[in-house]
C-alpha cells in the first residue's frame, strides 16, 4: 500500500518489539533523518518515524504550518500503534511537536510515552517566537548555515534552493508561531539532550524542560552542534535506549503476540 499520504514510516517494522519509539524531525527535516537508527537500535525497539508533507516522498503535498494540525493527524495515525509502552523523540522543532504530541495522546485516553526525550531546543514556555520565516531567501540560507544542518553546495543550487526553502519557511513559520497549548503538564520522565555547542540552548536552559513535567528531568550533552545527531547517532541511541529501560539491550524478551 502506498504510504505518500501517511504520517508515519516503518523503515523494519518490528512487531514483536517491546517499545516503540517515535522520532519527529526538525524544522526542514524528514522520516529519513533517523532512518540509519534502524540499524543501531536494539531488535526490542520498534522505529516509528514521523514524515512531514511537503518533503521527501511526500514532496507533492502541501506542507502545514499549524501545530494543532500536525499534532492531531500525528496522533490519530499512531494511536493503533499505542498497544505497548512507548517513548517520544523529538529534535528541534520536532521537540516541541513532541511536547505537544505526547499531551494531545494523554487527553484522549492513551497513556502518557514512557519519557519524552527533547533534543536540541528550549522549553517551549521558553523558547522566544521568532521572524525568520519572514525574511528574504538570503537570510533563511543564513540562517541554515548557521545552524549547520544543511551542506552549501545544495542551497547554491537554484532549484534545489527553492525546493528546499519552500519547506524549510513553512516550518520556521509553524514553530515560530507556536506557543505551548493551555493544558496540564506532562508526569513522565523528561530527559534532554543537546549538543555542547548549539547555539540555540545551552544546559542551564535545557533543565528548564522541568516546566513540561511533574515527573523527573536530566539533561546530557553531547560533543558537537545544533545537529550533534548524526556524528553522535550511537551514543545517542545508546543513552536513550539506557534511560528508557536497559534490559532493552539486552534482548531481553518480546512483547507477546496476540494468541
Amino acid at each position: 500500500m502506498s504510504t505518500a499520504h501517511r504520517w508515519l514510516r516503518r523503515f523494519r517494522p518490528r512487531p514483536a518489539a517491546r517499545l516503540r519509539l517515535v522520532c519527529l524531525p526538525h524544522a526542514g527535516g524528514g522520516a529519513n533523518a533517523y532512518r540509519s537508527w534502524v540499524s543501531v537500535l536494539p531488535h526490542t525497539v520498534d522505529l516509528v518515524c514521523v514524515q512531514y508533507p511537503g518533503r521527501e516522498d511526500r514532496f507533492g503535498e502541501e506542507p502545514v504550518d499549524d501545530m494543532a494540525v500536525v499534532v492531531d493527524a500525528v496522533a490519530q495515525e499512531l494511536a493503533p500503534l499505542l498497544d505497548r509502552p512507548y517513548v517520544v523523540f523529538g529534535h528541534s522543532m520536532g521537540s516541541a511537536v513532541a511536547y505537544e504530541l505526547a499531551r494531545a495522546l494523554r487527553d484522549v485516553g492513551h497513556p502518557e510515552p514512557e519519557r519524552l526525550i527533547a533534543s536540541g531546543r528550549r522549553a517551549p514556555s521558553d523558547a522566544p517566537p521568532g521572524r525568520v520565516h519572514l525574511a528574504d531567501d538570503d537570510a533563511l540560507v543564513e540562517e541554515l548555515i548557521r545552524l549547520g544542518g544543511t551542506d552549501r553546495e545544495v542551497l547554491a543550487e537554484p532549484t534545489l534552493r527553492e525546493a528546499v526553502l519552500s519547506y524549510v519557511r513553512n516550518d520556521y513559520r509553524l514553530i515560530e508561531r507556536y506557543g505551548p497549548f493551555p493544558k496540564p503538564p506532562l508526569s513522565c520522565p523528561v530527559s534532554v539532550f543537546l549538543g555542547q555547542d548549539d547555539p540555540e540552548v545551552d544546559a542551564v536552559l535545557a533543565r528548564r524542560w522541568s516546566q513540561t513535567t511533574t515527573g523527573s528531568v536530566d539533561v546530557r550533552v553531547f560533543p558537537g552542534d545544533h545537529f550533534y545527531l548524526a556524528p553522535q547517532r550511537e551514543q545517542v541511541v545508546s543513552a536513550l535506549v539506557d534511560r528508557v529501560d536497559p534490559s532493552l539491550s539486552r534482548g531481553s524478551g518480546a512483547w507477546p503476540s496476540t494468541p
